[in-house]
């Protein structure tokens, strides 16, 4: 891609607005997980070396549709970064007006700003061109890290960048686009692309652009399913996505025509309902009983997946293979990520429940890389354009 990063420009005295991702799991004024601002932290470190004469940053949190709201302000999250930094960061009131722009203009060298939700205004995710103007205003160089919104064409992440000087992409977004560039285009075989998590449609398109390139496709999670029913096995109480059974069923035609490996579980952890205290059985693929919910892969499957994983020179994992969740529905999920931690292979795992469970198992640093795109990931992998990425391509092209 020919869009420039932020060390390939000039920051010195210059004052560079960060578009982050620090929409983190927050409740009551309290973090969960900052790694969302962990990640964004050598960034902004690079753009203080450098000498930029003040940092302007802006993120959107949860979904406020467009008007203020208290719980879902980023004074808890500047307060966190400011913390990592190890310096002051100041928090504003807004994120556009008056009162912002004077606050921005009177930033003292090596000063940070983060501005309020974006999102508390409905111009942003409309992409609206005077809400675009005015944050392009803030600064002269603009710079994307948020992987995790590129899927959006929002006036932060498309329609603000024709409107600044210089515009680059941040060190997390380049490590991302790397990373899942090397997956899609430069993927070294055997490729295990492991699915999971509760649903089918979010999945379809990364299959059916994968099915080209992945020699091995390990299915599991509530997903799972759908497959197994289009199959014309039984699956209890098991969620299933009628209206997909005829995709899925095509995909597995597909797949057995392109010689792809296309594993379903051979066996289920099975309950009589989702619970911590809710009774549960091993059984095997076809002996799902009538009114029971499958919620994990059961020893069998973890096992044959794990062989195939460790034949694997390059593995995709998005999705968690049961109900992670809950611990007594946890051994399929964690089977597979210790398997793909042993894997000495190039290994990205994509989603927050995938890469929560990772962590929680004290895993992450046996994983090539850990994606904080979500949604942007698996667009990606769909073979998509991402309008944040695109438009910092146009713009580097260009200038």
């Amino acid at each position: 891609m020919s869009m420039k990063t932020i060390d390939q420009i000039d920051l010195q005295g210059r004052r560079v607005f960060i578009r982050v991702d620090f929409n983190v799991p927050l409740k009551d004024g309290v973090i969960s997980d900052d790694t969302r601002i962990r990640e964004t932290v050598s960034t902004i470190r690079h753009a203080l070396k450098q000498e930029a004469s003040a940092i302007v940053l802006a993120s959107h949190l949860g979904r406020p549709k467009g008007k203020r709201d208290p719980a879902l302000s980023l004074g808890p999250v500047s307060q966190r970064l400011a913390e990592l930094l190890g310096q002051d960061v100041m928090q504003a009131d807004d994120c556009v007006g008056d009162p912002v722009r004077k606050q921005v203009e009177d930033l003292n060298e090596g000063q940070i700003i983060l501005l309020e939700n974006l999102r508390f205004h409905p111009e942003e995710e409309a992409n609206e061109d005077r809400f675009s103007r005015a944050l392009a205003s803030l600064a002269s160089v603009y710079v994307n890290d948020a992987f995790g919104a590129a899927h959006r064409a929002h006036a932060s992440t498309v329609g603000m960048v024709q409107y600044v000087e210089k515009s680059a992409a941040g060190l997390l977004m380049k490590k991302e686009v790397d990373y899942l560039g090397r997956v899609l285009y430069h993927a070294e075989q055997p490729f295990v692309v492991v699915l999971g998590g509760a649903k089918v449609s979010d999945k379809i398109g990364v299959i059916q652009n994968l099915l080209d390139k992945a020699s091995t496709f390990l299915i599991g999670g509530a997903m799972a399913y759908t497959f197994v029913r289009a199959m014309g096995q039984n699956t209890g109480q098991s969620k299933v996505d009628e209206e997909r059974l005829g995709l899925a069923a095509q995909i597995l035609a597909s797949a057995k025509t392109k010689g792809v490996g296309f594993f379903l579980p051979v066996d289920h952890v099975v309950a009589e309902a989702l619970g911590p205290d809710a009774s549960s059985k091993v059984v095997k693929a076809a002996e799902i009983p009538t009114g029971w919910i499958g919620v994990d892969i059961g020893p069998e499957t973890v096992r044959r997946y794990s062989e195939e994983i460790r034949k694997a020179r390059t593995i995709v994992w998005n999705g968690p293979m049961g109900v992670a969740e809950i611990e007594s529905f946890r051994a399929g999920t964690r089977g597979i990520a210790e398997a793909i931690a042993g894997c000495t292979g190039l290994s990205v795992v994509g989603g927050g429940d995938s890469i929560a469970a990772v962590r929680m198992m004290g895993l992450s640093e046996h994983m090539s890389h850990l994606s904080t795109g979500g949604g942007a990931s698996l667009e990606f992998l769909e073979g998509k354009e991402l309008p944040g990425i695109e438009v910092l391509s146009e713009a580097g092209s260009s200038r």
